[in-house]
């Protein structure tokens, strides 16, 4: 699954031309590196997403093309 995609369905951004934007800002990094809107996440994958208000690193536990809302929480597992 894409990064913007599953930014998106995890409900960790609201909406995916708000993840495209972050990725287009160097803001998403994944396993230290930067990533283009469409790089790859997979299960395991440490995803950070600069915030002006601080920075959130997670873990990839999940991906899922839908989920429903109460379940989203399960698809990462917030690190720092």
């Amino acid at each position: 699954m894409r990064i913007d995609k599953f930014l998106k369905v995890s409900r960790i951004l609201k909406r995916r031309t708000v993840a495209r934007e972050a990725c287009d800002g160097g803001k998403v990094i994944i396993n230290g590196k930067e990533v283009k809107p469409s790089h790859p996440v997979k299960e395991g994958d440490t995803v950070e997403i600069d915030y002006a208000s601080g920075v959130l690193k997670f873990r990839v536990k999940l991906v899922k093309e839908t989920v429903k809302k109460d379940e989203a929480a399960q698809m990462y597992e917030i690190t720092e």
